[in-house]
């Protein structure tokens, strides 16, 4: 299998993940991180249901999280990781892969309100800008806009409502 079938693979694991946020009402960001071809850590996002969110409990967070609390990864190469997530990292997630010199990330949805991986690292510090990272966009598209639509329409989820995100998902067309 060449690379792109297994983005394709992965994305629709962390679509999936996307879709159990989802069904409990939270944004529907799911993440897969990988190594040598097999999933090693998870997360989806957590806390954005109800009145007051946790701005911390993004689905990129919680994977790294979870990578970091399993002892079967202190063996692992991180050149051979690759971070999979439905939406475009933001700012926070973005600076938290880069921390752990994870050197690939694969997204589906752009986050035009929030995205990161732009960013020009080359006025940040060392810690952010000392490794090479490739970043490949637009992987089952489709497939996450349609969550992030399911999501938006809902007139029970109030979680980013009304925000230039919202509008911009709203108004792509399936």
């Amino acid at each position: 299998m060449d690379k792109k079938n297994y983005d394709i693979k992965f994305m629709k694991k962390a679509i999936h993940y996307a879709s159990v946020a989802l069904e409990r009402g939270d944004f529907p960001v799911g993440c897969v991180i990988t190594y040598q071809k097999d999933i090693i850590s998870t997360g989806n996002r957590t806390s954005s249901a109800g009145q007051f969110s946790n701005e911390l409990d993004h689905a990129e967070i919680n994977a790294l999280k979870n990578l970091g609390s399993q002892k079967k990864t202190s063996h692992i190469n991180l050149q051979q990781l690759t971070l999979y997530s439905t939406l475009e990292p933001c700012l926070m997630c973005f600076g938290a892969i880069l921390i752990h010199r994870i050197p690939r990330i694969v997204y589906a949805l752009e986050d035009v309100m929030g995205g990161g991986t732009s960013l020009d690292r080359s006025v940040l510090p060392p810690l952010y800008a000392t490794h090479d990272i490739e970043i490949v966009h637009g992987v089952c598209r489709q497939d996450s806009l349609h969550l992030f639509k399911d999501f938006f329409t809902n007139p029970k989820n109030h979680y980013l409502s009304g925000t230039y995100l919202a509008n911009y998902i709203n108004q792509q067309s399936n």
